[in-house]
């Protein structure tokens, strides 16, 4: 399984079209941002407590529902 990171760098894009995007973008820019991880609760008190660039958590909890049903497959 691929980390969530590695994941939600597929969304980064030049001119974000989308929530996902613009936290993927910001994700990249986060050098402490956990890169590593598969771990929901790391990464949700992560971004909880350095997720400034984050607009709601709900962003990262649809990220995360994308990210379970992609590595399913």
């Amino acid at each position: 399984m691929k980390s969530f990171y590695h994941f939600l760098m597929k969304y980064r894009h030049p001119e974000p079209k989308d929530a996902i995007s613009v936290f993927a973008n910001e994700a990249f820019l986060d050098h402490s941002f956990p890169k590593t991880s598969q771990d929901y609760n790391e990464l949700s008190s992560y971004l909880e407590l350095n997720g400034h660039y984050l607009e709601s958590m709900t962003i990262f909890d649809d990220a995360w529902q994308i990210y379970l049903l992609s590595e399913r497959k």
